[in-house]
């Protein structure tokens, strides 16, 4: 049985259950310590021949997104695997919109995460992705910690 992740968070530190299908299954918990208002919705919830997954993320941030870096990391069974830096918003011509969103504004995005470029052996991930309101890396915004169980190889 294949079904839709969702998720709302108002309660601090809980991991909660999102899904589980014959191939994944995953948790999760926001990793900093405030209350976040925050939606996540993602379809299939599979891993197994997929390429491409649809998401939506509705969200209230607690102060304005004029500048937004996102650094995510991955551990597989225990060994950091991935580290990526990505500058969504700079404040000037940004692209994306998520970019202004005001405070207590509700950001509601959709997008598409493409798979195919990433095949995920069986095991244990960790993936932690944070939002930094500046370049320092000193103001975060927002933090999630995803535990992903990857049941059988796809090889």
């Amino acid at each position: 049985m294949f079904g839709l992740l969702f998720f709302t968070l108002f309660t601090l530190g809980v991991s909660e259950f999102l899904c589980m299908s014959p191939d994944l299954e995953m948790s999760y918990t926001f990793c900093d310590s405030t209350a976040h208002t925050f939606m996540f919705n993602l379809t299939p919830c599979n891993i197994m021949n997929t390429d491409e997954w649809k998401a939506t993320l509705n969200w209230i941030p607690r102060s304005d997104i004029t500048f937004l870096e996102i650094v995510f990391n991955i551990w597989y069974n225990g060994a950091k695997v991935f580290h990526w830096k990505e500058l969504l918003c700079s404040g000037t011509d940004d692209e994306y919109s998520v970019c202004e969103t005001l405070k207590g504004e509700t950001l509601v995005e959709e997008f598409d995460i493409k798979g195919s470029r990433t095949k995920f052996p069986k095991g244990n991930y960790i993936v932690v992705v944070q939002g930094f309101s500046d370049n320092s890396e000193n103001n975060m915004v927002i933090c999630l910690n995803f535990t992903m169980i990857v049941k059988q190889d796809i090889y």
